[in-house]
C-alpha cells in the first residue's frame, strides 16, 4: 500500500502512512512542514502520535540544521532481538527465567548499586572535555548501564512463527540521553531568542546550525548517547542469555540485532545531503533488518526494509499510542485488559489501574500499523509474546 494521504496546505507536503491523524499531532506535523530549513516533505509513519515538539513516528529532513526535540529526550532508544535455538519453553521454566531476569536487571528508576565495567561503555572519539554533559554524567551512567527504565520499555520472551523462541529488549540511553537532550534544547532556545526567534517558541522546535559550536557539541553527545543506548541493550541481552542458558543448558543464540529509533543522521536523499531526524521511526534501507514491536500482549514483527525514498527510507518503530497515559488509566477496564492477556496465556505486567497506561488497549492495532507500511518493509517473522517484564 502506498502513502495513504498527502496534506498540501502547508509550505511542504506532509505524507501520511495513516489516515487517523488529528489534533495536536496534526498541528505538530504542520509546524514541521513550515520550518524554513525543512527539506522536500514531512513523513509520518503509521504509528505517529503526539510528541514534544515533533510527533513520535515522524521523519524530518533538514538542510544544515539540527533540532534536539526532533530527536527527543530518550536519545538512541531502540530495540534488541535475539533468536534462540529453542522451539518452546514451558510455563514453569518461563516463570523461573523471568524471576531471575528481574533480579539481574534493574527496572524503572532503579540503577545498579555498583558501577558496571567501564570497558562496556562506548569508546570516546574525542576527549571527554569535548562532551561536557557526558563528562558530568559519566559516573552515573556506569550505574545505569544494563538497566531497563520505565514507560514503554520492556523485556519479552516470544514465540516466532519461524518455530524459534526469541528474546527482545526495548530501552534507551536512560538519564544520560535525557540530560544531553535537555541541555542542548535549552541552549538552542537561548540561541534562537538572541537571533530574534526565527520560529515560534510554542512550536518547541528550537534549533541550531549543525556546523555551529553548539551544533557540533550536540552532535558528538547525541551520537555517544545513541552508542550508550546500544551498549545498554547489549548488556541487558547478555544477562538475559546468561539466565536462559543457566536454566536450559545447551541453548544457543544467533547474533543480536540492535537498532535505534530516536536519532539524527547525515544522509543523502533525493540527491542532497540532509540531516534526517527520526523520532520514533526506524531506518529501512533496502535489505536492512528492522524491529517493530507491538504493545503488551500483541505481536511484534521482524521486518526487512524496502528503501522507499518517500519515507526517507524509514518505517514505524512500534504500534504507537492511541491514548495518553492518564487517559488510558481513566478509560480502560482493568479486568478486561488482564483477561485479554490471561486468555492468551501471556505472563504479563498488568496488575493495577496504574499499569493501564501500558496495556494493549492504550495502543493502536499493530497489524493495521504493519499493513499501512507494506511499501516500506516486508515482514520476516511474526513474534508472539509469551512473557513480559515491565517496570
Amino acid at each position: 500500500m502506498p502513502v495513504l494521504k498527502t496534506i498540501t496546505s502547508e509550505k511542504l507536503p506532509i505524507k501520511l502512512w495513516l489516515d487517523d491523524i488529528a489534533g495536536e499531532t496534526l498541528t505538530q506535523a504542520k509546524n514541521l512542514a513550515n520550518l524554513p530549513f525543512a527539506f522536500r516533505h514531512i513523513a509520518l509513519m503509521p504509528d505517529a502520535h503526539q510528541g514534544y515538539g515533533m510527533p513520535i513516528g515522524g521523519v524530518l529532513a533538514t538542510e544544515g540544521m539540527v533540532i534536539p526535540n526532533a530527536v527527543g529526550v530518550d536519545i538512541g532508544c531502540g530495540m534488541g532481538v535475539v533468536q534462540t535455538s529453542l522451539s518452546e519453553v514451558s510455563s514453569a521454566r518461563l516463570k523461573l527465567i523471568m524471576a531471575a531476569i528481574r533480579k539481574k536487571i534493574p527496572l524503572g528508576f532503579k540503577h545498579h548499586q555498583r558501577p558496571q565495567d567501564a570497558r562496556l561503555m562506548p569508546a570516546m572519539a574525542v576527549d571527554r572535555s569535548e562532551m561536557p554533559v557526558i563528562a558530568a554524567e559519566y559516573h552515573k551512567a556506569l550505574h545505569q548501564l544494563g538497566t531497563l527504565g520505565g514507560g514503554n520499555h520492556f523485556i519479552e520472551i516470544q514465540g516466532g512463527d519461524d518455530g524459534h523462541i526469541w528474546l527482545m529488549v526495548h530501552s534507551g540511553s536512560r538519564n544520560l540521553g535525557f540530560k544531553v537532550a535537555n541541555h542542548y534544547n535549552h541552549l538552542a532556545q537561548k540561541m534562537n531568542r538572541r537571533a530574534g526567534e526565527p520560529i515560534a517558541p510554542s512550536w518547541q522546535l528550537a534549533f541550531f546550525p549543525a556546523d555551529s559550536l553548539a551544533g557540533v557539541k550536540y552532535w558528538r553527545e547525541m551520537l555517544y548517547s545513541v552508542e550508550f543506548a546500544a551498549a545498554n541493550r547489549q548488556l541487558m541481552m547478555s544477562k538475559i542469555k546468561e539466565t536462559l542458558a543457566a536454566e536450559i543448558p545447551g541453548v544457543t543464540f544467533a547474533p543480536m540485532i540492535n537498532i535505534a529509533h530516536n536519532y539524527a543522521a547525515l544522509e543523502e536523499h533525493f540527491g542532497k545531503k540532509v540531516i534526517v531526524h527520526r523520532k520514533g521511526a526506524t531506518r529501512a534501507l533496502i535489505g536492512e533488518i528492522g524491529i517493530i514491536p507491538g504493545s503488551q500482549g500483541t505481536p511484534s514483527y521482524l521486518v526487512r526494509g524496502l528503501g522507499n525514498p518517500e519515507s526517507f527510507k524509514s518505517c514505524a518503530h512500534g504500534a504507537g499510542r492511541k491514548m495518553g497515559r492518564k487517559q488510558a488509566q481513566r478509560q480502560l477496564n482493568l479486568e478486561q485488559e488482564k483477561s485479554r492477556l490471561d486468555e492468551q496465556g501471556i505472563m504479563h505486567a498488568v496488575r493495577s489501574v496504574s499499569d493501564l497506561d501500558e496495556a494493549a488497549g492504550a495502543y493502536k492495532d499493530i497489524d493495521q500499523v504493519i499493513n499501512n507500511q507494506l511499501d516500506l518493509v516486508e515482514v520476516l517473522v511474526k513474534l508472539r509474546p509469551l512473557a513480559v517484564i515491565k517496570a
